[in-house]
């Protein structure tokens, strides 16, 4: 049997970021396409969980080619009310494309570190064709 084939849904379209959901995969995916921040951050990621939580996916795809680093306040938020929220509703794989400028690589680098501590397998990519295979491949 021949393997599903990956459609995507829109879920949010701004000039700066996606968020699409791969139903045949259950996978969120969110493109930034310049550096997202504050409540556009917020409500691209709350509104991936909204999905995530209702379709019961357990992979996240971030494209962050084109994000810089979190502010203080947004790397806060993540930690302390949108990460516990995602964990609990049962994230496990998560494919991350890393930022195109070394200082978003280096901010992304501790987000990995951390979800990885809390038992999400987490992988590293440059290009998002991978990272949406890699994902597929998590079982």
């Amino acid at each position: 049997m021949p393997a599903p084939t990956t459609s995507r849904i829109t879920i949010l379209e701004t000039e700066s970021a996606s968020l699409w959901y791969h139903p045949n995969v259950k996978i969120i995916h969110h493109e930034f396409r310049r550096h997202v921040f504050g409540e556009k951050f917020r409500e691209i990621l709350n509104k991936g969980l909204e999905v995530f939580i209702a379709r019961g996916a357990q992979k996240w795809l971030s494209d962050d080619r084109g994000n810089g680093p979190l502010s203080p306040a947004d790397g806060n938020w993540g930690e302390t009310d949108w990460g516990p929220r995602v964990m609990a509703a049962g994230w496990k794989y998560w494919a991350v494309v890393l930022p195109e400028k070394v200082l978003g690589q280096m901010n992304m680098r501790v987000w990995i570190d951390l979800y990885a501590k809390k038992g999400v397998t987490v992988c590293g990519f440059s290009d998002p064709e991978e990272a949406l295979n890699w994902l597929k491949e998590q079982t």
